[in-house]
């Protein structure tokens, strides 16, 4: 048998060893802790730079007693079923749900304690065994997660090809109750956008529900950053939307936008929302204090679209996907990939180097993450560094 000892020296030798790297993040920068130095960060999914105005925390710290009265809590002590219903709680949904209706279409909100929380709990709490489940082939590993967890049937179509989620509804769906396409809006790994136009006209055609997860966008696209849903035009056509709110919105726990019915059959039926201790109110009251600032910011939503489009012209001829804020660069070789994100390490910037399982096989990548903090002259630097580094190590 096997150890775990030589299990770790398989991963090690295979180029997939990962590691903890303690680091404060601070807008375009990021402190990394065992090097006792600032780096320039491409890590972190702080879209709006909003975790480097420390002014915005002040403001909320001092405000807290007047605003909120000091009710509230460093911890919820148990689940929001078994009297950790904190108000806080309440009253952010309150405010998710009249925004996004008022802004967007009529949706209700419920909070779940982290998009991986969302995700798994929503499908397996919807689908049964007489349901089937469509899911784009590159969703996020949280999805993955949902589908076997879920009791239902379910078929992976690639990657944004809606004429092949077709043939898989004309050749499935009439075998099953319900259906359920699901998909990201704007994918973590590749940062490209869905079809979803394609989406809804397959969902109406064989009358599906459409789930988006919304992880990567919330904040970012739409009126008042209500995500890629609201500025589609596509809401009202999706059945459920799941926003993350530990993303660009720089706090924590998530936000699913569905109907009146679904929200209580998600609050009887799904185990990631009954059988855990709720947020901690602070994150809550935090999330409506800083969501209020993200309304009005405009101005970095546009300035972050300019700088990605911006910078994948600056790394050309590089393997670059996607066109939003997030930005591959594809390398391919796993070890390869880790000596290059090291070699940038050294220089003072900070790339994540994503591998296998995360994405396919030979696809390993520098996955590089913008903020609205960033300046087109920094990025000018890096893509210089970055193809010099490259010239050397492939």
């Amino acid at each position: 048998m096997k150890t775990f000892e030589q299990e770790l020296a398989e991963i090690a030798e295979s180029g997939l060893y990962r590691r903890l790297c303690p680091s404060i993040s601070r807008g375009e920068r990021i402190f990394d802790i065992d090097r006792g130095k600032d780096l320039y960060n491409f890590a972190t999914n702080d879209y709006l730079g909003i975790s480097g105005d420390v002014e915005f925390q002040e403001e909320f710290f001092s405000a807290l007693s007047s605003r909120f009265g000091g009710e509230f809590l460093m911890s919820a002590l148990s689940s929001r079923l078994l009297g950790g219903d904190n108000p806080a709680f309440g009253a952010l949904e309150n405010y998710f749900q009249d925004l996004y209706s008022s802004v967007v279409c009529p949706k209700s909100a419920l909070l779940f304690n982290g998009g991986y929380h969302a995700n798994t709990g929503v499908l397996p709490a919807l689908a049964s065994s007489c349901d089937a489940i469509f899911c784009d082939k590159l969703a996020h590993a949280s999805i993955i997660d949902a589908l076997k967890l879920s009791r239902a049937k379910f078929f992976r179509f690639a990657h944004n090809d809606c004429a092949h989620l077709g043939r898989l509804l004309a050749e499935n769906r009439a075998k099953f109750e319900r259906a359920f396409i699901v998909t990201e809006s704007v994918f973590s790994m590749d940062g490209d956008f869905a079809d979803l136009p394609g989406l809804i006209e397959l969902k109406k055609k064989y009358q599906c529900m459409l789930y988006v997860d919304e992880a990567h966008s919330f904040g970012l696209f739409g009126e008042r950053g209500l995500g890629w849903c609201a500025e589609t035009a596509a809401a009202a056509d999706v059945d459920i939307i799941m926003c993350t709110l530990g993303k660009a919105a720089a706090s924590f726990g998530a936000v699913v936008f569905t109907t009146p019915d679904l929200r209580e059959i998600l609050i009887n039926k799904a185990r990631t929302f009954i059988f855990t201790t709720a947020m901690p109110p602070l994150c809550a009251l935090w999330t409506r204090f800083i969501f209020e600032k993200i309304e009005r910011m405009d101005d970095r939503r546009k300035h972050l679209r300019q700088i990605s489009q911006f910078f994948r012209q600056e790394l050309r001829p590089l393997n670059t996907l996607g066109a939003s804020q997030i930005v591959p660069i594809i390398i391919g070789d796993e070890s390869k990939t880790i000596a290059v994100s090291g070699k940038m390490l050294e220089k003072g910037w900070w790339p994540s180097a994503v591998r296998y399982p995360t994405v396919p096989k030979n696809s390993a990548r520098l996955r590089l993450s913008l903020n609205a903090k960033m300046q087109k002259s920094d990025l000018e630097i890096f893509a210089s560094e970055l193809k010099n580094t490259l010239k050397h190590e492939i």
